[in-house]
């Protein structure tokens, strides 16, 4: 597939709670979907797309620098003293009449404004400097959807700043996800978090027993969805009959509901992972 689509980049990866498998670099949400069709149209894989993250850089409270690829990375908080991020220059260029759109999209991607320069009457080049973090995901197809395919876009990495982030991680029946944790800012957190939960809440099939979902920064729950349990009818079978008896077996159902919660597992499939690349 690389030999014939020079824009897809991969480097070995391996995730503690996913296995081996491929960091991928595509040019959008579009471009991934292609990709990942592909490899299941025309070589057969089953692909599991995880959320995209870049490489950050924990400066721990005794001075130590760690280059950072997966939130799980991520020292304790308690030795944790800062989180640096790359920051990349944009360079937009795009027509006249669509520089108010693409000023809005990058003052909400937390960009700083450097300069506009009118390449000729109706054309201008913008430049921003925005975090890297910022264009990972749907940055390019929010450009072209706001000036209908006539912007285009180029950036030079400038280097690593400090931010105020955090690691936002999702717990799945009380247990974390490696592969749903980000590292976001911290004044977007409550708000990304509980987008998350409940996209996964309509994602995640109902299971026989209910499932809690979770978004934690710290071990601080900051969001929580349920997904109710399947419900079967034990007393389709009892007509009439003593109400002591329809007690013991809701109590007996009770209880079993409670040991499957212990030691069920909760599989996640594809589509939320799709999904949450889109929250």
């Amino acid at each position: 597939l690389k030999l014939n689509d020079a824009a897809l980049t991969y480097v070995p990866e391996t995730s503690p709670a996913l296995g081996f498998g491929f960091r991928c670099g595509c040019l959008g949400l579009l471009h991934l979907d292609i990709v990942q069709q592909r490899l299941e149209r025309e070589y057969g894989l089953e692909i599991l797309t995880t959320l995209p993250n870049t490489e950050y850089r924990a400066v721990t409270t005794a001075g130590k620098s760690v280059d950072v690829d997966t939130p799980a990375q991520l020292p304790h908080p308690s030795e944790l003293d800062r989180i640096e991020e790359p920051w990349v220059e944009l360079n937009l260029i795009t027509p006249s009449g669509y520089i108010g759109a693409i000023m809005e999209l990058c003052e909400n991607r937390r960009g700083a404004f450097i300069e506009l320069e009118y390449l000729d009457e109706r054309r201008a080049i913008l430049k921003y400097e925005v975090p890297f973090a910022e264009i990972l995901t749907d940055f390019y197809d929010q450009l072209k959807t706001r000036t209908q395919g006539y912007a285009s876009m180029d950036y030079t990495v400038t280097g690593m700043r400090p931010g105020d982030l955090v690691k936002l991680e999702i717990l799945v029946n009380g247990q974390p996800v490696d592969a749903l944790s980000s590292i976001i800012p911290r004044e977007r957190s409550q708000q990304v978090g509980r987008a998350l939960v409940m996209e996964l809440r309509k994602q995640i099939p109902r299971q026989l027993f209910e499932v809690p979902l979770q978004a934690a920064i710290s071990g601080r729950i900051i969001s929580r969805e349920t997904i109710p349990a399947l419900r079967k009818n034990v007393l389709a079978k009892c007509y009439g009959g003593d109400v002591t008896r329809k007690r013991k077996l809701l109590e007996r159902q009770k209880e079993g509901k409670k040991r499957m919660k212990r030691v069920g597992q909760v599989e996640i499939p594809q589509e939320a992972f799709l999904a949450l690349l889109k929250v």
